[in-house]
């Protein structure tokens, strides 16, 4: 019997993926379609422009899991048949416009950041639609149009010659996790540096749990694209450099909080490569990094403890994990409202715990948890995280997305990067 019914669930998962995959062969191709747009606008409105539409060559997302169910970003873009009645790909992310949007600065002056989301490239006419997440967790329409993929004005340049090496070679991109190294700051004659910085990087993380357990899952690129001058720029030191994606540390005027507003650049490069998730690597020996999610992760090469940022930032980036600590300096205010529950998966203002890391505690521990030695190592709810001191709470006491110096990354965190790789994977 017992046969019969593995047999039986055999068959109806194998039906499950087919039917998937006859989803997508039915809608898109195995190239990308690209939406490049501004964001603008200041703490109090925001609004949304369409730059251009472009066609890259590589698909290396999902062909099974096309519509997004894990409610993660603070924005989210949504493909549907041309008639509107049927959905057939969504995803959300993150930006470097929404955080900014937190600053004091963002109270005085209007901006504009550019973003770029991709998605399958469609066989048909589809509708884009994007969307911004309220408070209350409904969302908003920012903008919605059709989109033909014959339109002769689809930008179909070709890629920039960079060599290309595929470091960890795990299979082929539609069934893996694609990390996607992109070279920034390294000159062209440093990309032998780079190649190996990137595959330091790569046995680093697949040491770390939960990508250790899953390492079958993940293929990592190097994309060499050489810079004309060396490291980054360092406004404090006033010191300006001419490179890839031009990155920058002191961004919102926080000392190592290395960021770059061309992500069109990023996406520009990466593109020479299948990606899941792209990672810019930036030859410089100072402390830093930065990571937004389902946009990109940054951190520099030769730090005493750069791989351990760039796992954090990967955290971020790669798997939705907000930070953990509370009492580092950054430039946000009020990021989280204590009467919503927040999307991530890594933190609670108890609002809606059930949803969270809940199943994880044990019976004997209480909710919230005092920072008392019996439950030093426990699973639980201590506050303080999110920058937030008091009403927002963490899962443990210390953790890969609080402090570097953490043996790893507590058990909801894990959990939470499992989820995204399934769902990238599967």
């Amino acid at each position: 019997m017992k046969i019969i019914v593995i047999s039986m669930f055999s068959i109806i998962l194998l039906s499950a993926c087919v039917h998937a995959q006859t989803a997508f062969d039915t809608y898109f191709s195995s190239k990308s379609m690209r939406i490049d747009l501004v964001l603008a606008g200041n703490k109090s409105a925001q609004s949304a422009y369409l730059l251009e539409i472009i066609e890259e060559p590589n698909w290396g997302g999902s062909q099974l899991n096309l519509i997004d169910e894990l409610g993660y970003g603070e924005y989210r873009y949504i493909i549907s048949e041309a008639s509107g009645n049927q959905l057939i790909y969504s995803r959300g992310f993150c930006t470097l416009f929404e955080e900014w949007r937190t600053t004091e600065e963002a109270k005085f002056i209007n901006k504009a950041f550019f973003q770029t989301v991709t998605f399958p490239y469609p066989k048909d006419k589809v509708i884009f639609k994007l969307e911004e997440r309220r408070k209350d967790g409904t969302y908003n329409t920012l903008m919605t149009f059709e989109i033909d993929p014959e339109d002769p004005n689809i930008r179909k340049e070709a890629l920039p010659e960079y060599k290309v090496v595929k470091v960890i070679d795990s299979g082929e991109p539609k069934h893996k996790v694609d990390f996607t190294f992109v070279a920034e700051g390294y000159q062209i004659d440093e990309m032998d540096k780079f190649i190996d910085d990137v595959k330091q990087m790569a046995d680093y993380i697949l040491e770390q749990e939960p990508y250790k357990s899953h390492r079958d899952k993940f293929n990592f690129w190097a994309v060499c694209s050489p810079s004309i001058d060396g490291g980054t720029d360092n406004p404090r030191k006033n010191k300006w450099v001419n490179t890839a994606v031009s990155s920058s540390f002191n961004t919102f005027y926080v000392d190592r909080y290395l960021e770059t507003g061309d992500v069109r650049a990023i996406r520009n490069i990466a593109a020479c490569a299948p990606y899941d998730h792209i990672c810019v690597l930036v030859k410089s020996a100072k402390y830093g990094g930065g990571g937004i999610y389902n946009h990109f992760s940054i951190g520099t090469s030769d730090h005493p403890m750069a791989k351990e940022v760039m796992l954090h930032e990967i955290g971020h980036g790669f798997g939705g994990l907000a930070d953990e600590y509370y009492t580092s300096d950054v430039a946000y205010q009020n990021f989280f409202d204590l009467k919503v529950e927040p999307w991530q998966p890594n933190i609670t203002t108890l609002v809606n715990f059930k949803a969270k890391w809940q199943h994880l505690i044990k019976e004997d521990v209480p909710v919230p948890t005092p920072f008392e030695k019996q439950y030093t190592n426990e699973t639980g709810v201590f506050e303080g995280g999110g920058y937030v001191e008091k009403g927002v709470y963490r899962p443990a006491v210390n953790c890969r997305m609080k402090t570097n110096e953490a043996e790893g990354f507590c058990a909801a965190c894990q959990e939470a990067i499992v989820k995204m790789i399934e769902f990238v994977t599967d």
